[in-house]
């Protein structure tokens, strides 16, 4: 095989960021990655629009479309409760409704989630599949840059607070390293509740410094690996065809080729 996937643009490397629950603290982080032109998803309890609680303070539902454009807004449970506790009815309504609801303020197919206490378990991804969700995050860090085999159980690089111990091993990424995804979650109200706002913002300054980076939501990461991975060739491997909607980067014998949608390309 003389080709090989690269990242948009011919790119070796990727960064995606993954916030929860929708805090006021959004707004703060929304801006810094504006600021930045990095790109962050947003994982929602609609259920929890414009209410407080000891601990924290949620965005309003009317902000939503205008906070979080250019970014992506994902679900995460109508009311964040713990899974496990639901019967199979009440984690439809709990998906649904989110979904619905996000859709609604958006304007867009909504087709992603994280899990609320990060627990999930098959009948919970069953379900999550039933309403038309197409990925979802855990809170497993593989503290590695390996790219997710399975969308709906797609385990992260690291927690936020650890993003600088993995920093020079992800811009420095060796020779073999083929791709490189740098997956990034957390919450935004850990940066005041542990005044750690300076520590993002630095982060936020250094990688995006770096111009042999793409930055994307989740979803645009899921999107454009399945559409390389369902690149076609015939049996000589000399030519390839692109089924998808998206163009796709490869490199063959040292040069960058785009591969444009529904293109057959003669290597």
């Amino acid at each position: 095989m003389d080709y090989q996937f690269r990242f948009p643009g011919g790119l070796k490397k990727a960064v995606t960021f993954s916030y929860d629950d929708g805090t006021e603290c959004d707004r703060r982080l929304v801006d810094l990655f504006d600021r930045y032109h990095l790109k962050g998803t947003f994982h929602l309890n609609t259920g929890k629009f414009g209410t407080s609680n000891p601990c924290e303070d949620y965005i309003l539902a009317d902000e939503v479309e205008t906070l979080y454009e250019g970014h992506e807004v994902s679900c995460h449970g109508f009311h964040h409760p713990f899974f496990s506790h639901l019967t199979k009815g009440q984690m439809l309504t709990e998906l649904l409704e989110d979904k619905r609801a996000l859709e609604r303020l958006c304007h867009y197919p909504v087709r992603g989630m994280s899990y609320p206490f990060g627990e999930f378990f098959q009948e919970m991804i069953d379900v999550a599949k039933v309403v038309g969700l197409e990925y979802s995050r855990t809170v497993e860090d593989t503290m590695n840059f390996n790219l997710p085999t399975d969308f709906m159980r797609w385990h992260p690089t690291c927690h936020h607070n650890k993003v600088f111990s993995m920093l020079d091993d992800f811009v420095k990424a060796p020779e073999w390293r083929s791709l490189s995804l740098f997956y990034i979650w957390g919450h935004s109200f850990e940066f005041e509740r542990e005044n750690t706002w300076d520590m993002i913002e630095e982060f936020c300054k250094r990688i995006s410094s770096y111009d042999d980076i793409w930055f994307a939501t989740n979803i645009e990461i899921k999107d454009y690996l399945v559409a390389a991975r369902n690149l076609i060739s015939n049996a000589d491997e000399d030519i390839l065809y692109n089924p998808s909607a998206l163009s796709v980067s490869i490199e063959y014998k040292g040069e960058i080729k785009e591969i444009k949608a529904g293109e057959f390309f003669r290597l």
